[in-house]
């Protein structure tokens, strides 16, 4: 009689807080413009296929419980849909091309989905360069749980391609990267004085909750920041188990969230992105911007 009697306790306040978080959610409206852009990397220009003419694409950033819709102009040349990684509801149109010229609204009912999830072209040629973070902090009324972050920081492992992926009217399926990015940044390793590094800036002592999704495809990717250790707190939209690890191994589309403390000494170092599978190595800086007392 006792067990049920709790079981039954917990199961109201299961549905309580349901109740609460649905009462609080939000909805947003985003616009998306899928268009070709040009941009230089490796000591090369191209053009490519891009959402608002970024790259990564923006990112979306809602809370638990909410509502989203995402109106998808195609103003590029080929016909294109988006794949959104990890809403666990289905969503109209999610397997229909939006042809050029025209557009299609997603409406996505986000439930008990938590942390980071990300969004992507379908095709893969095309997914090389349309993706995104779709980031879902905690309801008005919910903390986490686990020490709350300074701050936050989305990193997406991406790749980047020499040769055009479309030719005429015909879309090529990428091979072998010749580079990695890190947030659409290849460092400094790949011989190009032109190419960009991307920059993460911490205060000593800050704890940054750390959002790495990666958006190579066909690859599991490596990722580190040199001598900081990393707690593992969430993957695919969950909360899971705090475990510490060193670096990550990341699946091709896999998400994981961590936390990072900034504790050691003041300076700055490595991050890195590499393949499991080559020898390839991209990499960003870690800066810290105050000193220890």
């Amino acid at each position: 009689m006792g067990s049920e009697k709790q079981e039954f306790i917990w199961l109201s306040g299961l549905l309580f807080l349901n109740i609460l978080v649905l009462s609080t959610a939000d909805v947003h409206y985003y616009e998306f413009f899928l268009k070709e852009s040009q941009f230089t990397k490796l000591c090369s220009t191209k053009s490519i296929l891009t959402v608002n003419g970024s790259f990564p694409g923006p990112e979306i950033r809602v809370r638990r419980g909410d509502t989203v819709f995402v109106n998808v102009h195609n103003q590029g040349n080929h016909a294109v849909s988006l794949k959104w990684e990890g809403v666990k509801g289905s969503i109209d149109g999610s397997n229909e091309l939006i042809q050029p010229g025209r557009n299609f609204t997603y409406k996505i009912e986000l439930k008990d989905e938590i942390g980071t999830l990300w969004w992507h072209a379908t095709s893969d040629w095309a997914a090389a360069t349309v993706h995104g973070a779709f980031v879902i902090s905690p309801a008005t009324n919910e903390d986490y749980p686990f020490p709350a972050p300074t701050s936050d920081q989305t990193i997406i492992l991406g790749q980047w391609f020499r040769q055009e992926l479309t030719e005429g009217d015909k879309t090529i399926a990428p091979g072998r990267a010749d580079a990695y990015t890190i947030n659409g940044d290849p460092g400094v390793t790949y011989g190009c004085s032109n190419d960009t590094t991307f920059e993460m800036q911490v205060d000593y002592e800050g704890l940054y909750l750390v959002r790495v999704i990666n958006a190579v495809a066909n690859e599991t990717m490596v990722f580190g920041v040199a001598s900081h250790s990393l707690t593992i707190v969430g993957q695919n939209g969950a909360y899971t188990k705090r475990s510490f690890t060193n670096s990550l191994t990341l699946a091709p589309a896999q998400v994981v969230d961590v936390l990072l403390c900034a504790n050691v000494n003041v300076g700055h170092y490595y991050i890195t992105a590499r393949p499991s599978s080559g020898t390839y190595i991209t990499n960003g800086i870690l800066r810290y911007l105050t000193t220890s007392s």
